[in-house]
This record gives C-alpha cells, structure tokens and sequence, in this order.
C-alpha cells in the first residue's frame, strides 16, 4: 500500500489526474473503471485540461462506470451518465473508445448486470479501478455487509449513503432507494487500484479501511489485500493515518 498525503483538494485533483494518465492513457487499449461522486471531480476537470492540451488521449481506452442509480429516466440529470458526461465526456475529443455504464432502467435487471460483467470479461479486465470512499466505507455501491465475492449487482442503498444524496435529489425520500453496481470481485481483480479521500468527514472511516480490520463491516477495507493499492488523500482526510 503507498499512501500519499497531499495539504489541499487542488493539488489531491492534479496528483490524480497525472496517476491516471500515467497508469492509464498512455498505453493503447488500456481499461479503467471511473468513479463519480464529489471527490473525482476536480480530477476530472484537471483531466479535461490535460487532454484540452493535447496530452493525453481518451481515445483507445475502454471506461467502465463502478454504478448506477436504479428508476431513474436515462436523460435525468441526477444519473451517473449524466454526471459523467457533464463532467468529462462532454469535455473531451475525441472520447473513449468505448465507455460502458448500466442503464439506470433496465428492461431486465439480472440481464443488465450480467451484460456488464460479460463486457469486463471481454475487456480483459481493468487495468486501472479508481475509487471514492463513503462515509460508511463503501466502495463504488458495495454497502457495509455486502459479501466479497459478489461481481456486478443491485445494491440496497444504506440510509446514510441516501442520506449523503438528499440535497441533490431535493429529499431523502426522492433519492432512489437501489443501484447496479460492480462488486468487490471485479474491483479486486483490477490489476491497480487508486483509492481517492477528501474531507475532513473521511478521516474516521478512512482510518477504518486502512488500518483497522478487515471486514464487510467496512468494504473498503478489503483493499488492505490489494497487491498494487495508492490512497491518495488530502490532508484532512488523512488526519488519522498518521
């Protein structure tokens, strides 16, 4: 594990999206799984700059999205496709060669998940998985309890996960209650895992996944096993890890 600390959100955001470009989009046909979420953003927005420069290329990368909400329109503003479009997609050209993410309506929801883990499959898998962290330790949607072994499926969103969204969807009780997300498997067997923390709200948890046991109680802290592991934190987030 190589845990690096930098004082500030700006220069968390610029470490990020260098790692990523070095990791990811230099080598043609590179595969990397890509978060949303408040923290990447800033890594998104220095990617964009990046590639506005003409120093990187998104072009021959295939990019699988960790998650998506579930019962929400496609054109919603509050999906993760719309997040990542407003954020990246639209940002950058040319785009990935291939970008996967599941439907937030799916007309079979086994189906759809299935479809996904075929197409990770069929990619060879991820080179890269870059992740956030949740204030109770999830990763992508895999809520405290869910089982190592699960790949792609719907996920129970944990009050406090819907808690965390319920000034973006005006109310706990508009914010979707289920999600598709990639499992801990398929996060595990990515060949590097980037771990992203910001927000002095992070630090307990953070501590958690990195230094206390290994436990569903605390998804996150299954990465403690991953061989090739980077936590990349601001400093606030890692006010416990010494």
């Amino acid at each position: 594990m190589d845990v690096i600390v930098k004082p500030d959100y700006r220069t968390l955001s610029e470490t990020a999206a260098r790692l990523v470009a070095r990791w990811s989009l230099v080598e043609p046909g590179s595969v990397v799984m890509l978060p949303t979420g408040n923290t990447p953003k800033g890594m998104y927005a220095e990617l964009a700059q990046l590639a506005a420069a003409g120093l990187i290329d998104f072009s021959s990368v295939t990019v699988f999205s960790l998650d998506e909400y579930l019962d929400l329109p496609e054109d919603d503003e509050r999906t993760f496709r719309r997040y990542m479009m407003r954020h990246l997609w639209n940002k950058i050209s040319p785009g990935p060669a291939a970008w996967h993410i599941p439907s937030s309506r799916p007309a079979d929801v086994q189906a759809e998940c299935q479809a996904f883990d075929r197409k990770v499959a069929e990619s060879g898998g991820a080179d890269l998985a870059v992740l956030g962290i949740g204030e109770n330790g999830h990763i992508a949607f895999n809520e405290p309890g869910t089982p190592w072994d699960r790949t792609t499926h719907v996920a129970e969103l944990a009050p406090q996960s819907r808690r965390g969204e319920a000034e973006r969807f005006g109310g706990v009780e508009h914010v979707p209650k289920q999600a598709i997300t990639v499992g801990v498997k398929t996060i595990m067997r990515a060949r590097r895992v980037l771990l992203l923390a910001s927000g002095e709200a992070k630090a307990e948890v953070l501590y958690r996944a990195l230094k206390g046991p290994i436990t569903t109680d605390v998804p996150a802290s299954v990465l403690q096993l991953h061989p090739q592991l980077t936590v990349l934190v601001e400093r606030a987030a890692g006010a416990h890890i010494g």
